[in-house]
């Protein structure tokens, strides 16, 4: 599995073989995605879940998304010696991929990554992010089920709201729930939950979880608000949605990326001297996506 995962982050000219191979196992993980800002603890958080499913003899994977070095471009795994204490167990993988300049908290080798995981059998995947702030909403397009970890002293309901996590998560997690401050996060989370939802008229009621995660209290609660959404999903068609929406993203970026490598344009689709005029005012941006775009329906591609 380690093995597949490079040759994902990597591009390898095997890849399509070896998806077309994996495709007809797949579909059968749970995939759960832990965003937050840095420092409510999500790793701690997802050491864990990793602890608690295991007892109920699941099979877990983790993919936790590291910042890159600017220089190296590799991951720092920090997020993996956090969850040393499962290193030898053979019903747990642990992967740290680098983010490599992509925006929204993730890899752009996490989709496949994810395929090669859910093929591979285990029953739950783990997603963990970045953690770099605000921005870290892309999650809520590749899990099934998302949590948005949160901490006292971190923000008040307002500022969750212009984060955007209020609309990309399934389940809250209070993390830290021992100190100050923690019964006004969670009184101002589901006020501000509660207002969402009769806007919008969902039927999933989003919960607030308490967590003290160094000490595992409240993860059972957590466990089960997961098993909760997973049979949501599935009785009322989400589960299905949703993936399709994921399905659809992951062939959208791939087909891109296919198109830039058949017109030979790896460090992207605008030629130099468009890009020059646009830059100079003898060209707008409209009419210069227009050529290239005329460009790549009419050149023929090269092989």
């Amino acid at each position: 599995m380690g093995r597949l995962i490079s040759l994902v982050e990597d591009g390898h000219p095997a890849l399509p073989e070896v998806m077309a191979a994996l495709a007809p196992h797949q579909g059968g993980a749970h995939v759960v995605g832990l965003t937050g800002a840095p420092g409510v603890g999500k790793s701690t958080t997802t050491s864990a879940l990793i602890t608690a499913l295991r007892s109920q003899g699941k099979r877990v994977a983790v993919l936790a998304v590291d910042p890159s070095s600017p220089f190296t471009g590799g991951a720092l795994l920090g997020d993996r010696i956090r969850m040393e204490s499962h290193a030898t167990d053979p019903g747990v993988f642990l992967r740290s991929v680098a983010s490599r300049g992509h925006l929204g908290g993730l890899s752009a080798a996490t989709p496949q990554a994810l395929r090669v995981l859910d093929a591979a059998g285990f029953d739950v995947v783990l997603v963990e992010t970045v953690g770099v702030g605000q921005s870290e909403v892309e999650v809520a397009s590749r899990a099934d089920t998302t949590v948005v970890v949160v901490a006292p002293g971190l923000g008040d309901g307002i500022q969750a709201a212009k984060a955007g996590i209020l609309e990309i998560g399934d389940i809250f997690a209070v993390n830290k729930a021992d100190r100050d401050g923690a019964d006004d996060t969670v009184r101002d989370l589901r006020h501000m939950i509660q207002l969402g939802n009769r806007e919008q008229s969902v039927d999933w009621r989003t919960p607030v979880v308490r967590l003290v995660a160094t000490s595992a209290d409240g993860i059972p609660d957590l466990v089960e608000s997961l098993a909760a959404h997973r049979n949501w999903l599935a009785s009322s068609g989400e589960l299905a949605a949703r993936r399709q929406r994921r399905a659809a993203a992951e062939v959208e970026a791939l087909a891109l990326a296919e198109l830039r490598r058949g017109f030979g344009a790896e460090c992207g689709l605008v030629p130099t001297d468009l890009a020059a005029a646009v830059a100079s005012g003898d060209s707008d941006p409209y009419a210069a996506a227009h050529r290239v775009v005329q460009r790549l329906t009419q050149e023929p591609r090269r092989q």
